[in-house]
């Protein structure tokens, strides 16, 4: 029996290319599901419930392939950061989540729809990020484009200007928490080389 297919539910080319690293064969079928984000509901809550809504619209079209969907959010206590709409927010994302230990929170949903197989889960890492300027948030929105990560940084682009320490998958922060999704697929009779 051969095992199903893997469809990434994401149009994101940092979960495509870890995927990738990890030698997993997959296939890209972005959602389009639209993200929520509701005052009350917890960090969790809102990864896990954005990952559920991106792999229930993918797994619709394909009903025998295991979808992957995932939604990662970065949050400072009970205030979420989202993808920023302008540099402009994305420099205020910084000066907030400067000197201070954040948390990055991704939610992941393994759905397969012609099986009703689901398992959704969300894994936290904290991250202290230096002290920083204006005039160093500039320059780091300079060399990377802060628009398509979720509160307006991404670790594997120069993160060590901003970035003090990590506790926890470095993975997760990127956007996909690959220890414990080799896990959860493997539950799905799919496993990582």
């Amino acid at each position: 029996m051969t095992p199903p297919r893997l469809i990434l539910a994401s149009a994101s080319p940092r979960r495509a290319e870890l995927l990738r690293q990890c030698g997993v064969e997959f296939k890209i079928a972005p959602a389009g599901a639209r993200e929520m984000e509701e005052d009350h509901l917890s960090a969790g809550e809102t990864a896990r419930i954005n990952a559920y809504r991106k792999a229930r619209a993918a797994a619709r079209k394909h009903p025998d392939a295991v979808v992957l969907g995932v939604d990662t959010v970065v949050a400072l206590g009970a205030a979420l950061f989202g993808k920023p709409a302008t540099l402009g927010e994305a420099e205020q994302m910084l000066l907030t989540l400067q000197g201070k230990t954040h948390r990055v929170l991704s939610g992941v949903c393994l759905l397969c729809w012609r099986t009703r197989r689901q398992k959704i889960f969300y894994e936290e890492t904290a991250v202290t990020f230096r002290p920083l300027t204006r005039g160093q948030i500039r320059r780091y929105h300079a060399l990377v484009n802060p628009l398509d990560k979720a509160g307006a940084y991404g670790i594997q682009e120069k993160g060590e200007m901003l970035v003090e320490a990590i506790a926890g998958s470095l993975t997760n922060v990127i956007g996909l928490p690959l220890e414990r999704l080799a896990a959860e697929l493997a539950a799905f009779g799919l496993r990582l080389p």
